[in-house]
């Protein structure tokens, strides 16, 4: 029997481009990807489990992840549907005036192209109002890994607000006098 290392090495040779096309009929490229990426990384932790053939193995393993992957866009666009059903003209209203500078819109859009894990974790902090400490505990890591995550959500955050405003551009702007305050 030849070692884990060559095993796997052959597995993937000989299977690696088949799972990816398989996940490209299902998935945009760079996701299709990462879920042949992951289905690779899964046969390399449960080498034993796979049996020859290995592909149908492999290919149910690539569904899974693609049913996962799919469910946790509904997640957030469902998230992002309740948000724009709870949200009346009071509540935009009442907003304080730098949160005018971001359109509801792409605020919303940002929101929704979020990943779930992101999500948690601006919310515990943000919507729930908890401590890095607190929120650390419900998370099950260490505050300083906490704190890592937290703040490589808020850059995605930040990232996903640009990529949506960068979309919506082309509508026109309302002026924002926030920023001619800032400036002084």
């Amino acid at each position: 029997m030849d070692d884990p290392e060559t095993r796997f090495t052959r597995l993937y040779d000989e299977n690696h481009r088949r799972v990816l096309a398989y996940a490209l009929t299902h998935a945009e490229p760079h996701t299709a990807e990462d879920i042949a990426g992951e289905t690779f990384l899964i046969a390399w932790r449960r080498l034993d489990d796979v049996r020859d053939p290995a592909l149908p193995w492999l290919l149910g393993v690539a569904r899974n992840l693609l049913h996962k992957q799919r469910d946790r866009g509904n997640r957030g666009r469902a998230l992002a549907e309740r948000i724009r059903a709870l949200t009346t003209a009071g509540d935009l209203a009442a907003w304080d005036v730098a949160e005018h500078v971001i359109e509801r819109e792409t605020a919303l859009s940002a929101i929704a192209a979020l990943a779930e894990r992101d999500l948690e974790i601006l919310a515990l902090v943000n919507w729930h109002g908890l401590d890095p400490r607190q929120a650390a505990k419900v998370m099950g890591c260490s505050v300083p890994a906490f704190a890592v995550r937290l703040h490589r959500a808020r850059k995605r955050l930040a990232r996903a607000l640009d990529a949506a405003g960068a979309a919506g551009a082309a509508a026109p702007a309302r002026p924002a006098p926030v920023a001619e305050e800032a400036a002084r």
